[in-house]
């Protein structure tokens, strides 16, 4: 059937863990792909603590999840094999990523830094039909950058998604509107986009347990149990309703950002400090990459009833540090969050400068001074020498983020 808008949405399957993979790989022919086993990245073998930022498809059928403490995915999965994180490697690959799928459309829009969602209406008469063009992609990817990718088609973004989220890995699905009811409503209402095990448990205690009993329940008892505002988006999200534009590439002036949907509910603050460090890692290495400073900080939040929240400040001087991001994303975190479980966790950055130029600061430290040139010649040595070459030591062995130890993390990260 013929369609207003065609929406492609582009997912690397376990993006980080297939990343590090093929860099290994890349470097030693003969060893073990990380993909083939039960591994995540988020430390290394020693490290009794930190959170999993991505599994293999074996680690997730013992039931480890993206998000979850290292410690919890080692009970279920003895066998895990745990490698740490390279951020400055899934920068450069995304961004790879991005380069070639600019060669299909120019409205794209980065979703996050393994996740994309391309408008190929107005181009999609270029190539062939809309599943030979994302079998192409995929197919493409696979060859020239070497890892697999999930590709979801529909007529809006919200679908899209969904269809991508289908069968894993390496596949192309379709989720169009007239297909909803055969392929979408008979799933778990914990499969819809953005709702959490709360909404779920809510849900099923009133007789909801699908998609479709969502879809075809009156709004109003939706609206009674979860808010206004929740329970009306998730009753148009139930019934594929979704407007959202594909928002193209803002310009570098709007600032840099990355957020991570979790897969459980997180509550507690060290767990959420341990997703801020991941996200400083990757906005600081954009921001390096990109050559550009900061002056604005801000940590988005967003719980299971999709209330959103934010907290930023204004830094003293422009940075493009791992370090000062992440001391003032937990500053920032402590300030307002309440405990509220969220699902969404997000940094941002605004007031970009060009590194060319520094602005002097009153309040600059020898020690800060001293940070400042340790980073730029981890940044020469990597260049020369490697990605592999030298990691930040936070990364090789995680230390519990309680208030006590989140100062200490702060000296860390000034002296690694």
């Amino acid at each position: 059937m013929k369609h207003d808008r065609l929406i492609f949405h582009i997912d690397v399957n376990s993006a980080f863990l297939s990343w590090e993979s093929v860099y290994r790989m890349e470097k030693d022919p003969e060893g073990v792909d990380l993909r083939s086993i039960p591994s995540a990245v988020g430390g290394d073998s020693k490290s009794r603590h930190g959170i999993v930022l991505a599994k293999s498809v074996l680690a997730r059928q013992c039931g480890v999840t993206t998000g979850e403490p290292l410690a919890s995915a080692r009970r279920k999965c003895p066998s895990l094999v745990v490698v740490p994180s390279r951020f400055d490697l899934y920068i450069k690959c995304s961004q790879k990523l991005h380069r070639l799928l600019e060669d299909y459309t120019p409205d794209i829009e980065r979703f996050s830094i393994d996740e994309a969602f391309l408008d190929m209406t107005e181009t999609i008469h270029l190539f062939h039909e809309p599943r030979q063009t994302a079998d192409a992609i995929r197919e493409r990817i696979a060859r020239e950058l070497k890892f697999t990718v999930n590709i979801g088609i529909s007529s809006n973004k919200l679908l899209a998604k969904m269809a991508s989220d289908f069968e894993k890995p390496d596949k192309t699905h379709t989720l169009f509107p007239e297909e909803i009811q055969k392929k979408m409503w008979p799933l778990p209402l914990r499969d819809l986009f953005f709702v959490g095990s709360a909404a779920a448990e809510k849900m099923n205690r009133i007789g909801l347990h699908t998609i479709g009993d969502m879809a075809l329940c009156d709004e109003r008892i939706l609206k009674a149990h979860l808010g206004d505002k929740y329970g009306s988006l998730i009753h148009r999200y139930a019934n594929g309703m979704d407007d959202d534009p594909v928002e193209s590439r803002e310009p570098a002036s709007k600032g840099y950002g990355n957020r991570i949907t979790l897969s459980r509910d997180v509550s507690d603050f060290d767990t959420a400090c341990q997703v801020l460090l991941a996200l400083s890692e990757t906005v600081g290495a954009r921001l390096r990459e990109e050559k550009v400073r900061c002056s604005c900080i801000c940590v988005e939040l967003k719980d299971w009833q999709f209330i959103s929240r934010s907290h930023q400040l204004t830094l003293n001087a422009p940075t493009d540090s791992t370090a000062v991001l992440y001391q003032n994303a937990c500053r920032l975190l402590k300030e307002f969050w309440d405990l509220t479980p969220v699902r969404l966790i997000g940094l941002r950055t605004a007031q970009i400068s060009e590194d060319s130029y520094e602005q002097l600061s009153l309040f600059e430290t020898s020690q800060s001074k001293k940070m400042k040139e340790l980073e730029r010649a981890v940044d020469k040595i990597r260049g020369k020498y490697g990605i592999d070459s030298i990691k930040r030591a936070s990364f090789l062995k995680e230390d519990t983020l309680t208030d006590h130890a989140v100062s200490k993390k702060k000296h860390l990260h000034k002296g690694d």
